[in-house]
């Protein structure tokens, strides 16, 4: 798009069992009432299918990374994310990010899945993966996550994932405004609530087109057909489908690509207003 250039960098698909756990709602008889769905993004059972990627974007030069993902080697409680030992870093160097080339790294919202790969292991610490770049997110999101009491698994990913990167300064909270905040040429932040307090779009603008990134205001494009559905670990589900249904009607209809943060591939699409909900018209994105 434009001067833009945009990589789905592939980390892992998730196991099938993700599906029924996050969305619980989205039945395989209503998954299979739907069949836009089918092959791409469920099987023919109607079993959701969802991954774990990171968007690197190249603009003007500047190395932006959306999200980290799991991340290697990382004790967690989901056991498909647990000790995870993936390729996603020599995926991030065939792309042409490798990791002391990266400038940005900003984080849709502070779940394990998101901002694993801050961090990689060097001896027993946990160093930051991108030297040399800034690491952004809300301040909203960060002063949620600061105030609420959590469990025990997700100290440890604040842990290893979140405060080796703020303690070797390279962590930064932005203010978003309502209507947005530009953290770089071309890249902007848009507030998207729900699922956790303070979650970003990031929308990626280069000469007359766009593109967004969801975060986790749409975890799979079943919700696109049924926004009404929720994630088991949405903190504010109504405020969740809110938001969903004003991110999926302000792109309704337009030439703006929407970029799901766990859609399989073609992960990428068009979004249409269809039988009272949404769909999505699938378009291939390049991959590292």
């Amino acid at each position: 798009m434009g001067n833009h250039t945009v990589r789905r960098i592939d980390e892992v698909v998730l196991p099938a069992r993700t599906g029924p756990w996050l969305l619980p709602g989205a039945t395989t008889d209503l998954v299979s009432r739907t069949p836009w769905l089918s092959p791409e993004f469920a099987d023919e059972q109607g079993v959701l299918r969802l991954a774990s990627h990171s968007f690197a974007v190249e603009v003007d030069g500047m190395r932006v990374l959306v999200d980290t993902g799991i991340g290697n080697g990382k004790r967690r409680a989901n056991p498909a994310w647990h000790n995870l030992n993936s390729d996603y870093e020599a995926r991030l160097r065939a792309a042409g990010f490798a990791p002391e080339s990266v400038d940005l790294v900003v984080l849709t919202h502070l779940h394990t899945d998101h901002v694993g790969w801050n961090t990689r292991a060097e001896g027993d610490a946990w160093v930051p993966t991108f030297p040399n770049a800034r690491y952004l997110t809300s301040r909203t999101e960060w002063d949620y996550w600061a105030g609420v009491d959590m469990e025990e698994a997700r100290r440890q990913m604040f842990r290893d994932s979140v405060h080796p990167v703020r303690e070797a300064g390279l962590f930064d909270l932005i203010d978003v405004a309502d209507e947005g905040t530009d953290v770089a040429p071309g890249i902007r932040l848009l507030p998207t609530p729900g699922h956790t307090p303070g979650q970003v779009a990031v929308e990626l603008s280069s000469r007359g087109e766009t593109a967004l990134v969801t975060g986790d205001s749409i975890h799979h494009p079943v919700q696109m057909a049924h926004p009404e559905l929720c994630s088991c670990v949405d903190v504010a589900p109504e405020l969740a489908a809110r938001t969903r249904n004003q991110v999926l009607g302000s792109l309704a209809g337009t030439s703006t690509l929407l970029l799901g943060s766990h859609f399989p591939p073609p992960t990428a699409g068009h979004v249409l207003r269809e039988d009272g909900g949404f769909r999505l018209v699938p378009s291939r994105l390049p991959q590292g």
